[in-house]
């Protein structure tokens, strides 16, 4: 078994920086074995040929730059495992501290949630999981997200309302909420030189960019929804483009909206945007 470690390491060592492939051999061993980590070095045993038959399988894959998350189908988002495939994003760290600023703001029971844009549905089900007897509903417009976001729901055990919804055509509204949030596409097309070779090639373009003469196509577009469906006093969350803060905030003004707050994420970049819904 420990035979198999150094293997990973030397495999990869052409491609990526040794911190990253300290983790991706973690990854790669607690996914073969099923055991945690550590145990590898108390366990003795053996790997057969065919554990070392997937090992080179997954090597293959991480030389053509794939996000690891895609060859396993699995990643963790806030505590939580969660599926995902190349029909949704990956969740990002900073995705999780805009769960943990809604999470802080809001905690009364009972609360009615949306998440706009919910990709694997790691937002909803996180909140889901951690809010008392929240009510929530999710919409993305793509059907094979959904399909992941479904799985997710129910392997943590949460009961959510999804929906394939287009917001740029219609919405429904047949129902009002204390809290809308939606990290929707922000990255601008001229942004795309500056990223990693494995996001571009693998993750959902869909669910990345947007055109740079129009980059908040969809915050206004989910602002006017909030104003629509919030019950007064109900709190609307962006994750945004770390650049596009102050036009976002500049927008939500200009809608009416009150106790506007921008937040920086832990790498001190614009990150996240709060306001409310007049009376």
């Amino acid at each position: 078994m420990r035979k198999a470690i150094p293997y990973i390491k030397e495999s990869l060592k052409a491609y990526y920086p040794e911190s990253e492939i300290s983790g991706f051999t973690r990854i790669i061993i607690e996914y073969i074995t099923k055991k945690p980590y550590q145990q590898v070095y108390i366990d003795p045993f053996i790997l057969s040929q065919e554990s070392y038959a997937q090992i080179d399988s997954i090597l293959d894959r991480l030389k053509k730059y794939e996000p690891i998350q895609y060859i396993t189908e699995e990643t963790e988002f806030y505590g939580l495992p969660f599926f995902v495939n190349r029909n949704v994003l990956i969740p990002r760290p900073e995705t999780e501290e805009l769960v943990e600023l809604i999470l802080n703001e809001n905690k009364e029971p009972n609360l009615t949630v949306l998440d706009i844009g919910t990709g694997s549905g790691a937002i909803a089900i996180a909140l889901a999981k951690q809010m008392n007897n929240a009510n929530v509903t999710a919409w993305d417009i793509s059907v094979m997200a959904l399909d992941v976001a479904v799985i997710n729901s129910k392997a943590n055990s949460v009961d959510i309302s999804f929906k394939r919804v287009d917001v740029l055509v219609d919405y429904p509204q047949d129902k009002k909420f204390d809290i809308i949030v939606s990290n929707p596409p922000y990255v601008l097309e001229s942004e795309k030189s500056a990223m990693e070779q494995n996001v571009l090639a693998y993750e959902p373009h869909t669910a990345l960019f947007v055109p740079d003469n129009d980059a908040l196509i969809f915050y206004e577009r989910i602002a006017d929804i909030a104003l629509d469906l919030l019950n007064p006093d109900g709190k609307l969350y962006f994750e945004i483009n770390q650049a596009k803060g102050k036009e976002t905030v500049a927008m939500l003004e200009k809608k009416g909206f009150k106790n506007i707050a921008l937040f920086q994420d832990l790498s001190k970049k614009d990150r996240m945007v709060r306001a409310e819904k007049q009376n």
